[in-house]
């Protein structure tokens, strides 16, 4: 007899057939002689009947034990089921329980259940209809990143989590150190004597992979990191998590609109991916936590992104009809709100804003004609605000090093980077994608906290 998972037998089970099914007891109703259970093994949305009555050894004993959260195998036939909601059950020949759980202390009883009680039970609250639907979306949406770029020849880099630079130059990082900080040992300057840490020098979490990615990109042209980066940042919002996933492709002998046009084309095919994988889960997010999920998502895949200039963008917000919480004007970084109107109110999709003041942007970006902006972009979406930043880097040596100057920064910390621009420099772009907001963005979900397994935040890293 076959094990079969729960999914494939709602799409594809046919009466008569024999299976066996693993998993955890969602509901139980008992009945005289019989009872119905609903078994769910994390496939689908939905469970699958499972029918058991007298007839199976030990009916008695095992009826006592299966409550919800206990873990079970079923061994038996597919029957047509004859209550709403779905065509098909099982009807138990035999029923092994692998792991009980107690009534009385099982914390996810059969009612709606707070997000924030949900969180602290991160080990339990994956087994929830939210969550497991929120995980799979995550799991779909992560395949098809690396699809869109395996099909496009792109090649999947691991960039350091441990590193000595600041990419961003904002300061908040994680400190690696293996010195005893109960006894740290000090210089002349009675400053810490990083000389006798593991690495030598200061060395920190990783704040982005992509200065990383361009020493790749340098040879072999198209190439993308997915994996974790870490801000010390002490916010507590629903916004901001310490350790996230970004997604950041690089591309040799490219320009501005060579990576806007593939920020748009990336968005696109991950939407109408996960729409067509998960479309249970799709549509449960649009019924119960936000009923602009599909359409949101329909906005995306078949709409042209529109384009304008950071400059044109706050032309625009000065005209509108509306009072920000944070005036407008040239030079300032565009507020979250600012972001929203442009995607939600003017535009009612998607919006690529390029060309921002260089004060407001990083060391690395290309510096345009008359020194004023730098050819960076933002892709600003509906519901959510900024999910994409990118730019055309800059590659000229000259022009970098001065960056470098106007910034603050060392430029000994970056005497590699520099010799990227010394030896075959050559155009090139790219851009970032924080994975956990494209997750939030596609599911409906208002916490950043409730689309990552095990999030950590301020004073929160249990599990």
């Amino acid at each position: 007899m076959e094990t079969r998972r729960v999914a494939d037998i709602l799409k594809n089970g046919q009466p008569e057939e024999t299976v066996i099914i693993k998993g955890w007891v969602r509901t139980k109703r008992e009945l005289k002689g019989f009872a119905f259970t609903e078994v769910n093994d994390g496939s689908s949305l939905a469970g699958l009947q499972v029918v058991l009555d007298n007839e199976i050894p030990d009916y008695d004993t095992i009826i006592k034990k299966v409550n919800t959260g206990a873990s079970i195998e079923v061994a038996g036939k597919l029957v047509p089921s004859q209550g709403k909601g779905q065509k098909i059950e099982l009807k138990a020949n035999s029923v092994i329980i692998y792991g009980e759980a107690d009534l009385e202390t099982y914390p996810l009883q059969k009612k709606r259940h707070s997000f924030e009680f949900l969180r602290t039970i991160s080990h339990l609250r994956s087994r929830t209809n939210t969550l497991g639907a929120v995980f799979r979306v995550r799991n779909a949406c992560a395949t098809a990143i690396h699809q869109f770029f395996q099909e496009k020849g792109f090649m999947w880099i691991h960039s350091p989590i441990i590193t000595a630079s600041d990419c961003e130059g904002a300061g908040e990082l994680f400190t690696v150190t293996n010195l005893n900080l109960n006894n740290l040992p000090k210089n002349d300057a009675g400053e810490v004597d990083y000389s006798q840490d593991f690495f030598g020098k200061p060395a920190y979490l990783t704040v982005s992979g992509q200065l990383q990615a361009e020493v790749m990109a340098m040879a072999f042209q198209n190439v993308y990191t997915f994996g974790p980066t870490f801000r010390a940042e002490n916010s507590n919002t629903s916004r901001h998590l310490a350790e996230f996933w970004m997604v950041e492709p690089e591309m040799a002998f490219c320009d501005l609109e060579g990576d806007q046009n593939l920020a748009e084309e990336f968005l696109k095919y991950i939407f109408k991916y996960v729409l067509e994988t998960c479309p249970e889960d799709m549509e449960f997010f649009n019924k119960w936590i936000n009923k602009t999920v599909l359409a949101t998502a329909d906005n995306i895949i078949n709409n042209e992104f529109a384009r304008i200039t950071y400059t044109k963008a706050v032309e625009l917000l000065e005209k509108a009809d509306k009072k920000f919480e944070f005036p407008v004007e040239w030079g300032i970084d565009l507020q979250s709100e600012h972001e929203r109107y442009l995607a939600e109110e003017l535009f009612k999709k998607p919006v690529i804003v390029s060309n921002y003041p260089k004060e407001i942007k990083a060391f690395y970006m290309r510096l345009d004609e008359g020194e004023k902006t730098v050819s960076a972009m933002d892709v600003l979406a509906p519901n959510i605000g900024e999910i994409i930043g990118g730019s055309q880097r800059e590659e000229r040596l000259d022009v970098l090093e001065r960056r470098i100057q106007e910034t603050g920064m060392e430029s000994d910390d970056l005497w590699w980077y520099l010799d990227l621009r010394r030896y075959g420099t050559v155009p090139h772009a790219g851009f970032g994608l924080g994975f956990e907001r494209v997750v939030q963005f596609m599911t409906g979900m208002t916490n950043i906290r409730d689309v990552i397994p095990f999030p950590r935040t301020p004073l929160n890293a249990e599990f």
